[in-house]
């Protein structure tokens, strides 16, 4: 077995280990932030807008300047750009109440730097770690801990000295990540020419991500999820479990998604199947006890169940699915293949969220859940269908030149 805990592998880990704690810290932040400025909740989804808005709008493009400038430099610029918006709030609510336009602001440069960082962190892991399998599988449980962790940090630090220090704790650990990537020693590797225009980039990599069936039609597959599946299962399913039993026990069950996650992640760490997305997509039926655990009104004990196995199920596909990028596609176009993957992902997810709750006043949001879930097994059964995801055979994982 190949050595993971190398020196670059170690100062990558801690750099997205302690960033996504930030990320986990941060929507509480917002929303406690954004009432205790007095607000709203209609702020609070302005504010979340302002940052999704950007990055949905210049991922591709960040592909595009990782590829031509190195991810490793856009990432510790957009790293910089964000201690910089996060400390602007941070010192705005310790020292008064800061204006709704000035939260905007933050949060859409926020956004726009998170748009040039994602598109690099593919092709750092096969960069920095020959293992890819088990270094992804490492970083999908931190990436749980800090889901763990994250919320209640930063709740306790708004109620002991403000929201403010939240904001400051989101700078700091988006500090850490600039040193620890700066830190990072790796070989210089060619980069895509200067001359060439940018839509000639963008074109090169739709054809990269095109020409791949298996990428392709999970993408198509998700697209769908998004509006019948992702989008609906938390505003719908945090509904239903509070209004049933309480605010205490939709925690429970977040934490208990948290911890199946963490043990999918184990999983993957072991297991190395010769078709990682079949494997993927048969662990995937898993996920569908979510959103069926909700429309049947399930008892505490069941629901806990159902959101581990859940959670178990989405981290074992989500390291084979990035394995599968990381490994399978060119490095010289990885940068923007992982941008028009991540776009495509996310896509449709907000607006499987923003019909979520006309759909359940007018169907009920059982039925939306309990189609959800009829959704989420039919996919997996596309999925293993389509001969390109189930016939994908696990590329050889040795050390690659990827623009860094």
């Amino acid at each position: 077995m190949s050595t993971l805990w190398t020196r670059d592998f170690g100062l990558y880990f801690v750099a997205r280990s302690v960033a996504l704690l930030g990320d986990a810290t941060l929507p509480v932040a917002v929303a406690l932030a954004v009432r205790g400025a007095g607000y709203g909740d209609s702020g609070v989804g302005l504010v979340l807008a302002a940052w999704m808005a950007p990055f949905a709008a210049l991922l591709l493009f960040g592909g595009v300047f990782a590829d031509r400038f190195t991810a490793r430099r856009m990432m510790i610029g957009a790293d910089l750009v964000r201690v910089g918006t996060q400390s602007v709030v941070a010192v705005a609510l310790l020292t008064g109440r800061p204006s709704l336009w000035l939260l905007l602001v933050m949060s859409a440069l926020a956004g726009s730097a998170a748009a040039m960082f994602q598109p690099g962190v593919a092709s750092l892991v096969p960069r920095v770690a020959t293992d890819v399998q088990r270094a992804n599988a490492t970083l999908r449980v931190a990436d749980a801990g800090a889901q763990l962790v994250g919320p209640a940090l930063a709740a306790t630090l708004t109620a002991a000295f403000g929201a403010g220090m939240a904001y400051a704790l989101n700078a700091g650990t988006f500090a850490v990540s600039a040193a620890c990537l700066l830190a990072l020693r790796l070989d210089p590797v060619p980069l895509v020419a200067r001359g060439a225009s940018m839509i000639r980039d963008l074109r090169e990599g739709w054809h990269e991500f095109r020409s791949r069936t298996w990428m392709w039609s999970v993408i198509l597959i998700w697209a769908v999820y998004g509006v019948l599946l992702f989008g609906p299962i938390y505003p719908l399913g945090s509904g239903l479990v509070t209004e049933r039993l309480d605010q205490q026990a939709y925690g429970f069950t977040m934490s208990a998604m948290g911890a199946g996650t963490i043990v999918g992640g184990l999983v993957a760490m072991r297991y190395r199947p010769a078709r990682p997305l079949a494997a993927g997509a048969v662990a995937l039926f898993g996920f569908a006890m979510i959103p069926l655990s909700y429309a049947a009104h399930a008892p505490l004990s069941l629901l806990l169940g159902g959101h581990a196995v859940g959670g178990a199920a989405w981290a074992f596909w989500s390291v084979m699915w990035a394995t599968s990028i990381q490994t399978q596609v060119p490095p010289a176009a990885l940068n923007r293949v992982s941008a028009y993957e991540v776009a495509g992902s996310v896509g449709t997810v907000p607006i499987g969220q923003a019909l979520a709750g006309p759909a359940a006043a007018l169907l009920g949001a059982e039925t939306v859940l309990g189609v959800g879930a009829a959704v989420g097994l039919a996919g997996c059964l596309v999925l293993l269908a389509v001969p390109g995801i189930r016939g994908l055979r696990r590329a050889p994982e040795t050390a690659r030149c990827v623009p860094v």
